[in-house]
């Protein structure tokens, strides 16, 4: 259909009736994109910026590459975030073709997907300061989950046990005033980033006005990864500063806050050690699920870790062929727990002490593929087994019917008649609570009491 008689004079053009057109075109682009209908963008276009020559993909240019994934709306919280406001002082260079495949390739195993809308627009934002959530971050739904889920962990370890001259208890966290939330998601972002590289640099991502590369036949453009500005910084505590300084980046909506961060956090590893880090097992972060991306545990481990170790098992094993597998050789500040409903564990997928048993008393939680936080005020709860017989921990999920955190109360010396009775009291069925068996891969056989908080998981 044309917009235009041809024989028309441009000065009968009706200007709103085109950019109507065009709206309604994009329109239908948009659905035809969300139902996999569309084509991919393979074409290069000329949007400014510095042009880098395509490099030719492992397949070849011949070969069928998967269809695009993902709904790019022309305006919302899906689209493009507004460019960065960045001081001047911080040295940087742009992202190259090269890299912006090499990001995507590591993320989807190809140059063609992008991410779905609810990774773009999930950031890093708090609940209202001086609340009962005020330590908790709002978490919604898709991939993102986890990520955000996993850095929560690290918040609740700069607020309880690395603040100065702070009171690591309970109240303290629901008493963080709007400044100290910002301080605490800068310390978490930026310790995160500090150990994946190793204590020696880190690589923060942010977004600029200008296009650095284009779309070629091998990388399908985004609108986002094109305009990527990498900063690398050689200190923590200026790590620390140059987030805080441009901390609406990873918290203000629509800035693709998670999905930045996540690019940091490849670029921080690098992509030399993150190929050591894999194994066969693993060879891209992320994978297709309904439409949008789950992430591997490869990322969860990175996160807590700072290695992407594909599987949670100690140290490394030997697969059913004999490779060699990489699980976490060391314990961390922050722990995971994992249970799945009616599923039979294999020795690959048990978490291991390294995980089970942190350095502090939180832990990441993966039950049923959905996940939560647990943690514990006291710092000696894992160094200290007469503070283990009986102890509380505190249970966030992020999900929006809690307007609080619960708190569980663990008993790991019970006697039998003790546990059958107190289970009994709080009502049938209690054992089979998938948070209490998440707890229980821990601590074995403990009895655990909610204290009145309501059963919602």
């Amino acid at each position: 259909m044309a917009f235009l008689d041809q024989k028309q004079s441009s000065k009968e053009l009706d200007l709103e009736e085109i950019t109507r057109k065009i709206s309604f075109l994009d329109k239908w682009r948009e659905i035809f994109s969300y139902h996999r209908l569309g084509t991919n963008n393979t074409t290069s276009q000329n949007h400014g910026g510095s042009h880098v020559s395509a490099d030719k993909s492992e397949d070849g240019p011949g070969t069928p590459q998967p269809k695009r994934q993902g709904l790019l709306p022309s305006s919302g919280p899906c689209s493009a975030p507004k460019p960065s406001i960045i001081s001047s002082k911080w040295n940087s260079f742009p992202v190259s073709l090269a890299m912006a495949a090499k990001l995507q390739q590591s993320l989807f195993g190809n140059t063609v997907y992008v991410f779905s809308c609810d990774w773009k627009k999930a950031c890093f934002r708090f609940h209202d300061p001086f609340s009962d959530l005020a330590f908790a971050l709002e978490v919604g739904k898709g991939g993102a989950q986890s990520v955000q889920m996993a850095v929560q962990g690290l918040i609740i370890k700069y607020l309880l046990f690395t603040r100065e001259e702070k009171d690591g208890n309970f109240h303290s966290l629901c008493a963080i005033s709007k400044q100290e939330q910002k301080q605490a998601l800068a310390a978490a972002l930026a310790g995160i980033l500090w150990v994946a590289g190793e204590a020696q640099k880190a690589t923060v991502c942010l977004v600029t006005e200008d296009i650095q590369v284009t779309s070629t036949l091998d990388y399908a453009e985004d609108n986002f990864t094109e305009r990527l500005q990498l900063f690398e910084v050689s200190e923590k505590e200026a790590t620390e500063k140059f987030i805080y300084d441009h901390l609406q980046c990873f918290s203000g909506e629509g800035s693709h806050g998670v999905i930045l961060f996540l690019y940091s956090l490849i670029f921080s590893r690098t992509f030399e050690r993150l190929q050591k880090d894999l194994d066969v097992s693993t060879i891209h972060l992320l994978q297709p699920n309904a439409g949008g991306f789950l992430c591997r545990q490869a990322v969860l481990n990175m996160v807590l870790t700072g290695r992407a170790s594909p599987h949670v098992f100690n140290g490394c094993q030997n697969g059913k062929s004999q490779e060699m597998l990489h699980g976490v050789p060391a314990r961390s500040d922050i722990g995971y727990l994992q249970w799945r409903k009616c599923t039979s564990e294999d020795g690959l997928s048990q978490v291991g002490s390294m995980l089970k048993t942190p350095k502090l008393p939180i832990w990441l939680c993966n039950i049923n593929g959905s996940y939560s936080v647990l943690f514990s005020t006291n710092r000696q709860l894992l160094a200290d087994w007469k503070v283990e017989r009986r102890f509380d921990l505190h249970w966030y999920c992020g999900q929006p019917f809690q307007k609080k955190p619960a708190r569980l109360t663990v008993d790991t010396h019970s006697h039998h008649w003790e546990r059958d009775q107190r289970e009994e009291e709080h009502g049938p069925g209690r054992r089979c609570s998938p948070v209490e068996m998440a707890i229980r891969t821990k601590w074995r056989e403990a009895t655990i009491n909610w204290n009145e908080n309501v059963l919602f998981f």
